[in-house]
């Protein structure tokens, strides 16, 4: 797939999974464990701004991670590292990602209630 520019919102997720994280200091985070969800940061390239997220954990050990605001260029295959402060909690490869904004704002644009245009055009049953 080549979008038409670097910012297209066909390149921006705000969700994936992960095959089962490789935990660092606990395995998994007791937070992580009780709550079956927890706000942490991610990032998926070396060097990129920390992006803050929720983890939510599967019974495989993998997690769901959902974005506060989607980024650009997820790719399976990458890893996924998760942070809690300054501390590296752990990673994951990224197995799956979901669609993408592009996606989500076309689906967003049909479900919109018909105009009134688009109902006058639909003829009366006889």
């Amino acid at each position: 797939f080549k979008a038409p520019s670097r910012d297209h919102p066909a390149l921006y997720r705000d969700l994936l999974r992960t095959n089962r994280v490789h935990w660092i200091a606990e395995e998994p985070p007791a937070e992580l464990v009780r709550e079956k969800m927890m706000e942490c940061h991610f990032r998926f390239r070396h060097q990129m701004a920390l992006v803050p997220c929720v983890l939510t954990l599967n019974q495989d050990g993998s997690v769901w991670v959902t974005l506060v605001k989607p980024a650009r260029a997820i790719t399976p295959g990458q890893f996924a590292v998760f942070y809690k402060g300054d501390e590296c909690l752990g990673s994951g490869k990224i197995l799956r990602i979901g669609p993408s904004v592009y996606t989500l704002q076309q689906g967003k644009n049909r479900e919109e209630s018909p105009k009134k245009e688009e109902i006058d055009k639909i003829e009366p049953a006889t």
